[in-house]
């Protein structure tokens, strides 16, 4: 009896929280299947992830290796290294001509540490926060795991995948939101929102004392028209950005976030307990990444290429239907001729076609049965074996 009872006890202690009872990412999970082939010794393509298969800038590695061969890497302020903050100001003035206090500018452990500080800064337990879907499930679930409650507003093709000031009004009317995420160009459709779509969509969510938070981590990469930043049309938008994406800066864990002033000193408080200060060797070469532009912009040059062999291959191999795949390394495919599981078809392509993807039921859990996600962020070469691969295997 004593003994069972103990191990009750046990169990009770070693029970997770409510909190942390959110789903999986799945991209990581199908990551994890096509190493497990390429260890049996197949050869997968690698669609599934969203992460450049180019390395950093050479003026970023450059950088780290010269701070490491000078000694210590200590900490550093909390907000960030101020040179890296005003290098960041400078960027929004060269490529946006658009005015940004360096004070305003927070560095983050990349986009996804500046999730957790902006929704911790800006919510409470309970608060409604809305995102579309489709859209980047960690929304969600950090969301979710901060006792926030994400409300899923759904986008469609009418309206070019953007989230308008009509539906997001609608939503509050129906119950009050007090905030709203929305990422242009996007994950994981590649859609983007013009100035205009933009602008709409902040005036509405300001005039109903919504919160709005602009996530812009795929900003550089935009081909149809260039992307527009919240920080230009609103001071009191919370944006997030992040070396991952343009800089091919993954690993390094690096973002910052541009934020109203009066969330600024707060923001460092909680920095200062979560985590007292970003990697400071990721700070060093992010800074110095911005000499490395130019090395950058053929990287972009080799996604537009990669991009064209998606849209002009894959209807020859029988997925004819996506999303305007304006800017980011996405192209969002309807497969419902296929399947009404995006999740098996995923599977099956990646055993029988050894071709990754994720399916879309990862991004939207209200019509993503219907979609896969497939990302071309690798070599043009890669690009080409995965539409004759799927070719095979559709035909």
């Amino acid at each position: 009896m004593l003994e069972a009872t103990l191990r009750e006890r046990a169990r009770n202690l070693l029970t997770a929280s409510g909190r942390s009872d959110v789903p999986p990412f799945m991209v990581m999970d199908v990551m994890a299947a096509a190493d497990r082939i390429e260890a049996a010794g197949g050869h997968v393509v690698h669609m599934e992830v969203g992460q450049p298969a180019a390395p950093a800038p050479k003026t970023a590695i450059s950088a780290a290796h010269a701070a490491l061969d000078s000694g210590r890497i200590d900490y550093t302020s909390a907000l960030g290294i101020p040179s890296l903050r005003q290098r960041i100001a400078r960027h929004y003035r060269e490529a946006y001509g658009c005015a940004v206090d360096a004070e305003r500018i927070v560095i983050t452990t990349g986009s996804s540490g500046a999730f957790i500080l902006g929704f911790l800064v800006m919510f409470e337990p309970g608060d409604r926060v809305a995102v579309t879907v489709p859209g980047y499930p960690p929304y969600r679930h950090i969301l979710t795991a901060l006792g926030c409650e994400p409300v899923l507003i759904e986008t469609s093709s009418e309206t070019r995948h953007a989230l308008t000031g009509d539906a997001l009004l609608a939503a509050h009317h129906r119950t009050p939101l007090k905030g709203v995420l929305v990422g242009s160009p996007a994950n994981p459709t590649g859609t983007m929102m013009s100035r205009e779509a933009l602008t709409s969509l902040i005036t509405a969510a300001e005039s109903a004392g919504i919160r709005f938070i602009s996530d812009e981590i795929y900003h550089g990469l935009d081909y149809a028209f260039p992307a527009v930043t919240a920080a230009e049309l609103s001071p009191h938008a919370l944006v997030i950005n992040s070396f991952s994406k343009y800089f091919c800066m993954t690993g390094w864990r690096v973002g910052w976030m541009v934020v109203p002033e009066p969330l600024v000193r707060p923001i460092e408080r909680l920095q200062q307990n979560l985590a007292i200060s970003v990697p400071t060797l990721s700070q060093i070469a992010a800074e110095a990444a911005f000499e490395g532009r130019e090395e950058m912009e053929e990287v972009k040059r080799g996604y537009q290429e990669n991009r064209r062999i998606l849209i002009t291959g894959l209807p020859q191999a029988g997925l004819n239907k996506f999303l305007p795949a304006d800017g980011a390394f996405y192209l969002y495919a309807d497969v419902s001729e296929f399947t009404s599981n995006s999740f098996e078809f995923a599977k099956r392509m990646l055993e029988q076609a050894h071709v990754a993807a994720t399916p879309g039921i990862d991004f939207d859990p209200v019509h993503g049965h219907q979609f896969v996600r497939f990302s071309y962020a690798r070599s043009a070469d890669d690009m080409r074996e995965a539409v004759a691969r799927i070719a095979r295997w559709l035909g």
